[in-house]
């Protein structure tokens, strides 16, 4: 027995022989990743790191051939071994890499010419297919030539340009840029300068003239790619309405832009955020949920094959960049540790892709993205199989044998891989977004289980699409209520009472404190078990399972119909467009007309999106009732997607960009615009009429009347519209009045509002209007009216059969019925 106690006693140099032998990678990729750190804190010449290494490795080589423990009593002996000074040289030799990663702004550096107080002339191509937002386009781009007012000079680097949102372009595509090149900004919150630094973006332009030159640049496949990203991204909101349409435009694609600021803030407020944002937590959870999945069908092996195959297929769907390679790799690397069931292999390989996507581009250290895939990558190495044995333990001793061991896996599949994953993540999420989501253990449960289903069967409608349409559209009737299911469970939950915490600022020292502790108690525990799969499903369970699928699928669709289906009632939504109008009617008999919508393209789609029917996407009528850039801005884009029948315009076409783009598309399109003119009434149907009451190059002012309910909407009203209808009172009274210009006092007279008498008055503003809207002056006015506001309320909409009306908003319960006078 004391022989056997002394054989398992570990002696140093039996540690130094399981670190150097079971672990090389680990710590010489650790040694690697702080000289990086090192390096950024003590600012030397990239030669005085190199020699360094270079002493040490021919330290390290004597000291193999002439073993200092020899000469060495311990603990002396044990720590200056040849590995400790590998160490040294991995640690220098990181320094060095980031010295050498710092750029040098010669005049052959883009940078150089950074902050000139004139315009200078910059010619290159796209180096990536432009990134469309609401209010600009940013195009990235691989700068050739630069002109400062004496002839094209050689020049390099990437800049980063700001553009007009309209304007169309394309990866390759050579351009000619004019304007001032500057220093990407920072602050104390945020430095702007830093993240496209981690890009090898250094320069920023804003307001640039853009002039498009023939020929390309750029690579031909992944022109090609890029094409086919393109052209799927367009058949999803094909396919899709909106938000389900934006949410898949980012799992599958990556380009979550068209998701609007709430929804992306209730799915960070849910811990959810890694569905959308395409990082190693998504890709190692989804990795996770396709080898159960394929295991199930073809065996273990097979299955986590296949996962790869599908996890390759996805990267290269979503264009193939660095950052979701990196989180590819990282997906798959857990997939595979967990394969295996080698945790030190997991650990060597981890830190060893660490280290070359790091030697890469040392900055990746930095990167929020590649912080959390690092992470939760980790997290699922080291907890998955240790919390997977612990339920299954618990759990089978209160149920039959069979019956646990298929809820121990179903808790662990669903619950413990993200709690493994989130562990280790909440520290990285506490410090850079200062919240931590206490609903994030209950919500991701929930909308787990769908995701396989999302990104399967959705991406196969995108696929089918492409090769014919309708095949698509069915594959994504079957995906809809997947995706639905999906956002409805975020919004439920970013609706709980106190379900995030806000930190403020989070010290990077707790950060050390909490990965030290965690990592202390994970490696001195005593052991850890093997992992324990179950094999195959028995064919009628499997059987049983896809019946209920498709119930639940063709529920959801009936439902979705239904709730499409008219209820008789007239419905006037005033859309959350901010400081412009957005006005959806829906008629008695289900017709849909849109009054203008906005400047962001996000926000109207993803409004129309909620409320007309996935089977009929379409307007009966767009009528355009002022043409400011931001009453329309929103339109050239959104009609591409929900495409009217007809147009009624009021108003100066060439009033603002925007106009003259909608003008231009909907001339392309074919589809007929008739001119307004005082007095002529549109005829809705169910005797719903919509009426011109004025007229001008500014816009109209139109009342919407169904039996005894009137709404004015002055959405395009001048100041002599208002004298020409008597200030109101060749109006008269009604039920609801749109306050003009966001609440501006000069549009909303006291006469104006006190003339018309409204039941109920709407202010359609911006919470945070850069103009100071709505004017105070206006707010004394109507102080004594029912008032409800957008940028307070979301979304207003009134129900009326003609008698009635109700009133129900996005942030605030429904009033009662009122009687229409």
């Amino acid at each position: 027995m004391a022989s056997m106690q002394a054989a398992d006693t570990p002696t140093p140099g039996r540690i130094q022989e399981r670190l150097t032998t079971q672990l090389p990678l680990m710590w010489f990729s650790l040694a690697f990743l702080a000289g990086i750190v090192l390096g950024s804190l003590v600012s030397l010449s990239i030669w005085v790191w190199v020699g360094l290494a270079v002493i040490f490795l021919l330290v390290a080589i004597a000291s193999r051939i002439f073993p200092l423990s020899s000469f060495l009593s311990p603990p002396l002996s044990f720590i200056l071994q040849p590995f400790t000074f590998i160490l040294f040289v991995a640690l220098f030799l990181g320094a060095a890499r980031y010295q050498y990663s710092v750029p040098k702004f010669d005049a052959f550096h883009i940078a150089f010419y950074n902050d000139r107080d004139y315009d200078l002339l910059i010619t290159g191509y796209l180096v990536e297919p432009p990134d469309y937002r609401d209010n600009y386009t940013n195009l990235r781009v691989e700068v050739e030539k630069v002109d400062t007012g004496d002839g094209d000079l050689p020049a390099q680097g990437l800049i980063l340009v700001r553009a007009s949102p309209n304007q169309t372009f394309e990866y390759g595509q050579r351009i000619r840029l004019r304007g001032k090149l500057k220093t990407p900004p920072e602050n104390e919150d945020f430095s702007y300068r830093d993240y496209l630094a981690a890009q090898r973006v250094h320069s920023y332009m804003t307001s640039a003239e853009i002039t498009v030159l023939p020929g390309e640049g750029g690579n031909t496949f992944l022109r090609g790619l890029y094409a086919f990203k393109q052209k799927s991204f367009n058949n999803i909101y094909r396919l899709f309405p909106d938000p389900e349409s934006s949410l898949l435009a980012g799992i599958l694609l990556g380009v979550d832009t068209g998701l609007t600021k709430e929804l992306q803030d209730a799915f960070k407020n849910t811990g959810t955020a890694h569905i959308i944002a395409i990082s190693g937590f998504n890709i190692s959870i989804i990795a996770a949920l396709f080898v159960t999945f394929f295991s199930r069908f073809l065996g273990a092996r097979n299955g986590a094959i296949l996962a790869v195959i599908g996890i390759a297929s996805y990267t290269v769907l979503v264009g193939g960049d660095a950052a979701v390679v990196r989180a590819a790799i990282m997906g798959t690397l857990a997939l595979f540790a967990r394969q295996i069931g080698r945790r030190q292999f997991a650990l060597n390989t981890l830190l060893a892709v660490a280290l070359i996507m790091c030697l890469w581009n040392p900055l990746y250290l930095w990167d929020v993205g590649f912080q959390l895939s690092f992470f939760a990558t980790l997290g699922l190495i080291l907890y998955a199989e240790p919390f997977s044995n612990f339920a299954n333990r618990i759990i089978t001793k209160y149920l039959p044998a069979s019956t646990g061991e298929k809820t121990a896996k179903l808790f662990s599949e669903f619950v413990l891989l993200t709690l493994a994953a989130q562990l280790t993540t909440i520290p990285i999420m506490a410090y850079h977004f200062q919240r931590i989501s206490l609903v994030s253990f209950i919500a991701n449960p929930f909308i787990l289980p769908a995701q396989p289903a999302v990104m399967v069967v959705g991406g196969l409608a995108v696929l089918l699409s492409l090769a014919w349409f309708p095949l698509g559209q069915i594959a994504a009737w079957i995906a809809w209520p997947f995706v639905v299911y999906t956002i409805r469970i975020v919004e439920l939950f970013d609706r709980v009472p106190h379900g995030t915490i806000f930190l403020g600022d989070f010290s990077v020292w707790f950060v050390i404190l909490f990965y030290a502790a965690l990592l202390a108690l994970t490696f001195g525990w005593s052991s850890f078990r093997k992992w324990i799969r179950s094999l195959g499903q028995k064919t009628g369970a499997v059987g049983v399972g896809s019946v209920l699928v498709a119930l639940v699928i063709g529920l959801l669709l009936v439902w979705r119909a239904a709730a499409a289906i008219p209820d008789g009632l007239l419905h006037v939504t005033f859309l959350d467009v901010g400081s412009a109008d957005g006005v959806l009617i829906k008629t008695p008999s289900g017709k849909s007309i849109l009054i203008n919508g906005g400047e962001s393209v996000t926000r109207l789609s993803d409004h129309l999106g909620r409320r007309i029917s996935s089977f009929d996407r379409k307007l009966d009528w767009l009528v355009v009732a002022a043409t400011e850039e931001e009453q329309v801005a929103a339109l050239p884009r959104v009609l591409e997607r929900y495409p009217p029948d007809a147009v009624l315009w009021s108003g100066n076409r060439q009033a603002s960009f925007s106009s003259r783009i909608l003008n231009e598309y909907l001339t392309l399109k074919g589809i007929p615009v008739i001119e307004t003119r005082k007095d002529q009434a549109l005829d809705l149907g169910d005797g719903a009429t919509l009426t011109v009451l004025a007229t001008g190059p500014r816009g109209a002012v139109l009342l919407l009347e169904y039996g005894n309910f009137r709404t004015l909407l002055p959405v395009g009203m001048s100041f002599e519209a208002q004298e020409e209808l008597g200030y109101g009172e060749e109006v008269g009274p009604v039920s609801v009045l749109l306050l003009a210009d966001s609440g501006y006092a000069a549009s909303n007279p006291e006469d104006w509002v006190y003339n018309l008498n409204p039941e109920l008055i709407v202010l359609s503003v911006s919470a945070a209007d850069q103009n100071g809207m709505p004017d105070e002056e206006t707010l004394e006015i109507v102080k004594d009216f029912e008032l409800f506001r957008t940028d307070r309320n979301g979304w207003i909409e009134i129900s009326t059969n003609g008698a009635q009306m109700w009133v129900d908003v996005e942030r605030m319960m429904p009033v009662e019925a009122t009687d229409v006078p």
